[in-house]
């Protein structure tokens, strides 16, 4: 599989910035506040960083499929299929 690793972590790091997405207002806020380049640049690569981290955690512990599957008991058509296949009624 073609560039399998490198959309591995970009799926990561998607996943830990999904999670720690307002994070971003706060180093804004810091930046705009303090005009101090160096440490907004330090902080927003650290989060940056973290975020592959959260992120790889969150596939190891396999909690993406909980996530899935939280998803899917409130998805209107997964309800409906669920529900075909306990009653075994197919089209």
């Amino acid at each position: 599989m073609r560039f399998y690793k490198a959309l591995l972590w970009k799926a990561y790091f998607d996943k830990g910035y999904g999670l720690t997405n307002y994070f971003k207002y706060l180093l804004l806020a810091f930046g705009w506040a303090t005009d101090d380049v160096k440490t907004t640049i330090a902080v927003g690569t650290l989060w940056a960083f973290s975020c592959l981290i959260i992120g790889r955690v969150w596939f190891h512990y396999k909690l993406i499929e909980t996530e899935n599957e939280v998803n899917n008991n409130f998805n209107p058509f997964q309800v409906e299929v669920r529900q075909a296949i306990k009653n075994k009624r197919f089209i």
